[in-house]
């Protein structure tokens, strides 16, 4: 059984960011390898997280595998923290250095199968592709927007690319 926790119908995704207690920024980067960053390189936009809990991902499907998967929880405490310019920091810095593609999204949508697929859009907040400036939005009606969906077809475009480019291009 699949099951999703998605972002609520009206508000901003700040709400949501809150559902299990803490805000935590849920952040997922293929590219960067399988060795999580530390902690201390997510001291982001004026922002320390109360937590940072990396998850490098196991039985990758082999095109995943070679660039590396992880998920970072960033959490905060204070809930009434503005999280957007925080999410996009953290975008950019998990794509620094390297090749890759990275995402915001609630943990629900996360399946190998669905990476930046239509059916997971409206779940994804901010992504970046690196080389070029993050985006996040935190307004759900615009998550639910056909634009949305174009804008995240576009980036799983892009990791379509990163997953079948020559291995010597990522390194």
């Amino acid at each position: 059984m699949n099951v999703r926790r998605e972002i609520g119908m009206s508000g901003e995704v700040q709400e949501f960011l809150c559902w299990r207690g803490p805000a935590s920024v849920n952040v997922f980067v293929v590219g960067a390898g399988n060795t999580p960053l530390p902690g201390e390189s997510f001291r982001l936009a004026g922002l320390v997280p109360d937590a940072v809990l990396p998850f490098p991902l196991t039985d990758l499907p082999e095109a995943i595998e070679r660039l590396g998967l992880v998920s970072y929880d960033l959490d905060f405490d204070d809930t009434s923290l503005d999280l957007r310019a925080y999410t996009r920091a953290a975008l950019r810095r998990v794509c620094e250095g390297t090749w890759a593609v990275a995402w915001a999204a609630s943990e629900g949508s996360f399946h190998y199968d669905e990476l930046l697929t239509d059916e997971v859009a409206r779940q994804v907040y901010g992504y970046c592709v690196s080389g070029t400036e993050p985006v996040v939005e935190w307004d759900t009606a615009t998550l639910r927007s056909e634009e949305w969906k174009h804008r995240i077809a576009g980036v799983r475009t892009a990791l379509d690319a990163l997953l079948s480019a020559p291995e010597e291009l990522n390194s």
